[in-house]
């Protein structure tokens, strides 16, 4: 009978696994998995203990209950060197505890992301008497919903040895974790500040770092709903967003989208050690997740304007006290957003707060978090066909503009005063002044027509700040918006520079692209418009 499937943490099939099955009384039973990574073997359904073991992987014990109905998912974890820290956000002087897997004692170290990377301090050399002790161990079956909770297996909880106070100053931190052979990862760690320090709070996109991340097989991309029930072995054939059979990845019912845990590595989020904050973002990914809001980090320190650092959930459980602050900086890619972030921020601009979004595709798409905060449901849907980003419903007549208004009710373009459109999607370009008389223009020497933003360290979308994915006006952007420039991307999808003042004083400064950050360190006028910004709503 088919006994279950070997796969390892990205839930692509494992082959030629030994796997050891045996209980109380019977003689054991060896096979190997086929090139599917099926495991089959000739036992009767029941509660079996089982061992497996394959070469390049940490071999494992489990007790399994064997049925005809349902295979089970055996996850086996490659050898390597990868971790996070838990919880991934906290504030200053509240404690997290480092998971780090690893088939070698390693070296590990906390390094604070600002201007420069500076060391704060050196953890020290982990390690175990017996050989492979630090390695970690995968729950079977689909962990991306319920998260791998590492240090359960050899360590108690709360082993004090991994456990480390965040840092008094607020900001981006990093481990860095070296193998004696001179592997290296790292991970980050969003500090919030105890107490409010700053005029300017900085949010951390970590719901979109997480809806993007597939360690287990699965994110907001990839096995969308739930991992399928056979893992992949070529992933063009094997996986819904390949195959044109299936269509779109969010046709389904917004209830059928199970959660995504953050507790669960981010290999996405990764910086090479040798990187510095002048250098180009390489790679798919790292252009719109936490290496490119480094380069904004970075921006701020080297300009002279403090901020403190806080993640999605300290705004949407309320940690973050907007009222505390004059101005709000959201980057890059802040895609994922509860309800309540929405709300709190809505209320607080309308009320005279003022708002710097310094990204693109920001608010598209409606979140749930759990109760505790540890996983997030994406209400993704959208109807099946998809008739593009924008189109009207045909029961209501309503026109709708992102998935965060279809879950919400409203286009995030009442708040920002844009929203994303796919109309040059995955270009670059610097933009072009159409208002030189605008206040945000002073002492660039821009005029209309004049061209800025041209350079920028993203790689994927290379090009010039207005790229990757943009925003533009919209019907639901509010009266009085002032749009100054334009993106000059193909298909007259370039992003639009907007200003939204309010009666009350509140103003929200709308970049509408990801790739703004990108080119804030390297492109004089891009770092000149947002300090003009930035100076007049801290005054």
């Amino acid at each position: 009978m088919l006994i279950g499937y070997v796969s390892d943490e990205r839930y692509a099939a494992i082959a030629d696994a030994i796997v050891e099955i045996e209980r109380s009384g019977e003689e054991p039973i060896v096979v190997r998995s086929g090139v599917s990574g099926a495991v089959y073997a000739d036992i009767q359904a029941g509660r079996y203990n089982v061992c497996i073991s394959r070469d390049g992987y940490g071999a494992k014990r489990t007790s399994v209950e064997v049925t005809v109905e349902k295979p089970v998912q055996f996850r086996l974890l490659a050898d390597g060197l990868i971790g996070y820290v838990w919880p991934k956000w906290c504030r200053s002087g509240e404690v997290g505890q480092f998971k780090v897997h690893s088939v070698q004692g390693y070296r590990l170290s906390l390094w604070r992301y600002g201007l420069n990377k500076e060391e704060v301090k050196f953890i020290g050399w982990l390690d175990e008497h017996s050989p492979r002790a630090t390695m970690q161990i995968l729950p079977d079956a689909d962990f991306t919903q319920s998260g791998v909770r590492w240090n359960v297996h050899g360590y108690a909880p709360n082993f004090s040895g991994h456990n480390i106070s965040a840092p008094d100053k607020s900001g981006l931190y990093y481990f860095h974790a070296e193998t004696e052979s001179g592997a290296f990862f790292s991970f980050p760690w969003v500090v919030a500040p105890a107490m409010p320090q700053a005029q300017i709070a900085v949010l951390a996109s970590t719901n979109t770092w997480n809806a993007y991340n597939n360690f287990g097989g699965r994110s907001n991309y990839i096995n969308s709903t739930q991992l399928p029930p056979l893992p992949a072995v070529n992933s063009r054939q094997d996986i819904g967003r390949y195959s044109s059979e299936v269509g779109s990845v969010w046709k389904y019912p917004n209830e059928e989208y199970t959660p995504l845990s953050f507790d669960r590595p981010e290999p996405y989020n990764h910086i090479p050690r040798e990187r510095q904050v002048a250098d180009p973002i390489q790679g798919r990914q790292a252009g719109h997740l936490a290496e490119a809001e480094w380069r904004l980090l970075a921006w701020l320190e080297r300009e002279d304007f403090p901020y403190d650092l806080y993640s999605d959930h300290h705004l949407h459980a309320g940690t973050l006290d907007l009222s505390a602050y004059k101005v709000l900086i959201i980057s890059t890619h802040p895609e994922y957003w509860s309800r309540e972030q929405y709300q709190r921020v809505k209320d607080w601009v309308v009320a005279g707060g003022k708002l710097l979004y310094l990204g693109g595709n920001g608010i598209d798409c409606e979140i749930v978090f759990s109760d505790d905060g540890s996983s997030m449901r994406c209400l993704t849907h959208y109807p099946d066909p998809v008739p593009g980003r924008h189109f009207t419903d045909e029961q209501t007549g309503q026109f709708i503009e992102s998935r965060f208004q279809i879950t919400t009710g409203e286009s995030p373009a009442a708040l920002l005063g844009v929203v994303f459109e796919e109309a040059g999607i995955g270009t670059g370009a610097p933009y072009q002044v159409t208002d030189d008389s605008h206040w945000i223009f002073q002492g660039t020497g821009l005029g209309n027509g004049d061209l800025f933003g041209v350079n920028s360290l993203h790689e994927r979308s290379p090009g010039g700040a207005s790229g990757h994915e943009t925003d533009k006006r919209s019907p639901s952007t509010p009266k009085g918006a002032e749009s100054v420039a334009r993106g000059l991307n193909p298909d007259n999808g370039g992003a639009e520079l907007v200003i939204v003042p309010y009666e009350s004083g509140g103003a929200v400064f709308s970049a509408g692209s990801i790739t703004w950050t990108s080119s804030i360190m390297v492109d004089d006028h891009i770092s000149k418009i947002t300090r003009n910004v930035l100076t007049r709503y801290l005054s």
